[in-house]
C-alpha cells in the first residue's frame, strides 16, 4: 500500500516513518507538516493509506476529510480519545492515540490491509456489482435491485429484493462504486436508492417496508434531488 503521512509534529512523523519500515506491504511516499504540502503528492500519485493527524494548525485533519468525497483509507492520529467517535463518521478505518506504540499501529495496517486487498466486493459495469458468496464464489447484484446500504462495524449490508448479502468493506468504498443519479447518502450509516424510496417523514425514509433514518445533515440534499413541493 502506497503510505502519506500528515502531521505537523516531527516526532510523531518519525515514529510513523519508523513503524511504515518495520511493516512489510507498506510504501511509504511522502511525510509532510501540513495539508498544501500533502495536496500535492496526492495529485501526482496514487495514495492508499492516510496517516493523518487531527489537529494541525493550518487545517485540522476533520477539515481535510470534509473537503473531498472520495479519498483514500485513513488513519487517524491524535493524542484525544473523544475524536475518535467523530472520526468514525468519516469512515476512517482505525484511529491511533499519541504516543503512538508499534502493536497498536499494526493491528490498524492490518485492518487498512486487509479492506485493501479484500476483493469481496468487485465492479462489474455500471448495471451490477460481484458480491462475494463463499470462498471462490461470486454473484452478481443487479443496481436496480438494491433498496439500500448500511454499515455494520467493517463490514456493509447490501439489502435487495431477495435479501441481505454482508461482505467487508467501507462505506465510502460502496459509494464510490454506486452511481450518484441513482444513490444518495442519507445518514452516516444508511445509503438509499432514490427510486427505492416508498415514503418520507421528518426524519426517517421508507425502503421495502423498512423505515430508514435520515440525518440532519443530508436531509436538505435528499429533499433537492427528490425534489419536495
Amino acid at each position: 500500500m502506497h503510505c502519506l503521512i500528515i502531521d505537523d509534529d516531527p516526532i510523531a512523523r518519525k515514529t510513523v516513518e519508523h513503524c511504515i519500515s518495520r511493516t512489510d506491504g507498506l510504501q511509504l511516499d511522502g511525510s509532510c507538516a501540513g495539508v498544501s504540502e500533502a495536496m500535492k503528492i496526492i495529485k501526482q500519485k496514487k495514495v492508499d493509506l492516510i496517516f493523518l493527524d487531527v489537529e494541525m494548525p493550518e487545517m485540522t485533519g476533520l477539515d481535510f476529510l470534509r473537503t473531498f468525497r472520495e479519498i483514500p483509507q485513513i488513519i487517524l492520529i491524535t493524542g484525544k480519545k473523544e475524536y475518535a467517535a467523530e472520526a468514525f463518521d468519516y469512515d476512517v478505518t482505525d484511529f491511533l492515540l499519541k504516543p503512538i506504540d508499534y502493536p497498536r499501529f499494526l493491528k490498524a495496517v492490518t485492518k487498512a490491509q486487509t479492506i485493501h486487498g479484500n476483493t469481496q466486493v468487485k465492479d462489474d459495469d455500471s448495471e451490477g456489482l460481484f458480491v462475494k458468496k463463499e470462498s471462490s464464489r461470486f454473484v452478481r447484484l443487479s443496481l436496480k435491485e438494491i433498496l439500500y446500504v448500511e454499515a455494520l462495524a467493517d463490514y456493509v449490508n447490501i439489502f435487495t429484493k431477495e435479501g441481505r448479502h454482508t461482505v467487508l468493506a467501507t462505506m465510502k468504498s460502496i459509494e464510490a462504486r454506486l452511481p450518484q443519479k441513482d444513490f444518495i447518502r442519507i445518514h452516516r450509516s444508511f445509503i438509499a436508492r432514490l427510486d427505492q424510496i416508498e415514503e418520507i417523514e421528518e426524519n426517517s425514509v421508507s425502503i421495502g417496508g423498512k423505515t430508514i433514518p435520515v440525518s440532519r445533515s443530508h436531509k436538505e440534499e435528499l429533499f433537492n434531488r427528490l425534489k419536495m413541493l
